[in-house]
């Protein structure tokens, strides 16, 4: 198939650090190059593939520091989009909505993965009047605000199995990977680590509009706890070696999480996840199998107390098997089809003659 992946510009792809948009959009063309597809990725210039590169900024948008007026940016990409609709047999939006009211004049099949959350109230609307749009899930849970939407399918995340390695002995350490927002809820991961007793390590971002949530909220835990160490963000390499030899990773959100990334990469190296009972987090983690599911602090510390009764090399086992790049790619590619020959049948060329 000649598909068009169309990745958001905020980051490259791969990202640097922080980024699940583009990391995910990185496997998921990597892997379908590799199928044997002709795959261009819409990107920015800095993006990293093996698929063709259609630069449509230099750099990053979020690394450049000097866009103001990221639309601008993103209705030329939309235009380079349409500029070479006739190379591709379907089209696969990861960026967003800016696509939308062209749904229809488009010509050809395409889909929308959505990667973030749908509770705001503007998204009822965006989706019953954009009712034509063939909407893909990363969770079930994502779709609970709008049901109604024209959901195609639901396809979880996928990692290359060779992307981390399975590590089979741990340190006495939790760890704690994220942006620090108050819906991330570090407060807590600090807290449990904190009565346990355990030394918490942090790989995080600070986004400018969450310094105020950071000063206010989370330095003040930071100060004369010798527990909590701070590294700032950490590439793939990185999170190997954080996540690889961690405990568990604490993944104690306070919201709807669409997916949490994390924590499938966190199980690609063997370690634990315990995570709160929030959005996609039951979807995820299988109670006992690949972490803890908890739904307070308290129980959060006495999960932390069962870590041991986890096998690390069944963890590693489960990631294979539902959280592969491979698995993740076939899905979609069960999608392809599905609108490619639907549009076929739909086609002058294919619709059964009527005589008057």
């Amino acid at each position: 198939m000649r598909i068009a992946q169309i990745s958001t510009l905020h980051e490259r792809v791969p990202p640097v650090g922080y980024g699940g948009t583009e990391r995910v959009v990185h496997y998921l063309t990597e892997e379908l190059v590799r199928r044997g597809h002709e795959v261009v990725l819409f990107a920015s210039g800095d993006s990293l593939t093996s698929a063709k590169l259609c630069a449509c900024v230099p750099q990053a948008l979020r690394l450049s520091g000097q866009v103001s007026d990221a639309s601008v940016h993103n209705a030329i990409q939309l235009d380079r989009v349409v500029e070479q609709l006739d190379n591709f047999d379907i089209l696969h939006f990861h960026n967003g909505h800016s696509h939308f009211p062209l749904s229809n004049l488009l010509g050809i099949p395409h889909l929308n993965t959505l990667h973030g959350p749908l509770h705001a109230p503007e998204q009822k609307l965006l989706y019953t009047h954009f009712h034509q749009v063939p909407l893909v899930s990363i969770s079930e849970t994502q779709r609970q605000p709008v049901p109604g939407a024209n959901w195609l399918g639901n396809v979880y995340h996928g990692l290359p199995n060779d992307l981390y390695r399975y590590q089979a002995t741990p340190r006495p350490y939790l760890a704690f990977i994220g942006r620090i927002s108050p819906e991330k809820r570090l407060d807590r991961a600090i807290a449990i680590a904190t009565a346990v007793g355990l030394p918490l390590k942090v790989a995080a971002k600070i986004d400018p509009v969450d310094t105020p949530y950071f000063h206010d909220h989370i330095e003040p835990l930071l100060k004369n706890n010798p527990l909590v160490e701070f590294v700032g963000e950490v590439d793939d390499a990185g999170k190997q070696d954080l996540l690889g030899h961690a405990l568990a990773l604490l993944f104690p959100i306070d919201w709807p999480e669409p997916f949490g990334l994390v924590m499938i990469e966190a199980n690609a190296c063997g370690t634990p996840v315990i995570a709160w009972r929030n959005g996609s987090t039951p979807e995820v983690i299988r109670q006992g199998v690949n972490g803890y599911l908890v739904d307070s602090i308290e129980e959060a510390i006495a999960a932390v107390g069962r870590l041991e009764q986890l096998d690390r090399s069944r963890i590693r086992s489960h990631f294979e098997v539902c959280f592969s790049v491979t698995r993740q790619a076939e899905d979609y590619e069960h999608l392809y089809r599905h609108l490619i020959q639907a549009r076929r049948c739909q086609s002058p060329a294919h619709r059964t003659p009527v005589y008057a």
